[in-house]
């Protein structure tokens, strides 16, 4: 009972009359007994976050992927996919390592059919390097990390 009335005193709460950080939510006998303590924790994106992006319909794919001044890897995958659940991880994490120098677009097959049929994708995961809107190199399967930095930095150029 004592839980529902102070979840309900919280839900009542408007964003002008929430308690600014470190102050008390529940006033009186409600209160927790020990201090609020700030842990320092924050939302923040990481470079990883901010080079991988999911295509979310054909026009995005065009502005995101095709007009894009940067590389962008195409990962296009399958939520029913077990190879692709390893591969995914695995190139975000290389991706990142590069730190904007190159993007990863992540296609899923079920819902931009489309995109897949022109790209000819025939198997998952199948991964397209794209320059300037050109597709400049691909591979289908899963390959481990040294490969996968190998296939960023031909595309890179570096």
């Amino acid at each position: 009972m004592a839980q529902r009335l102070a979840l309900r005193q919280l839900l009542s709460l408007t964003p002008r009359t929430l308690p600014l950080q470190g102050q008390q939510v529940l006033p009186g006998p409600l209160a927790p007994r020990v201090p609020a303590v700030h842990h320092g924790r924050a939302f923040r994106t990481s470079a990883g976050c901010r080079s991988t992006f999911n295509v979310q319909d054909g026009s995005d794919f065009q502005d995101r992927v095709v007009n894009n001044p940067k590389p962008v890897v195409v990962d296009f995958h399958a939520q029913w996919c077990g190879p692709c659940k390893i591969l995914g991880p695995r190139l975000e994490k290389v991706v990142a390592k590069q730190e904007g120098k190159v993007l990863m677009a992540k296609v899923d097959i079920d819902d931009h059919t489309d995109l897949a049929i022109e790209y000819e994708v025939s198997a998952v995961p199948t991964v397209l390097a794209m320059k300037n809107g050109d597709v400049v190199d691909k591979f289908v399967g899963i390959k481990d990390e040294d490969q996968l930095e190998a296939f960023l930095k031909k595309l890179i150029g570096a």
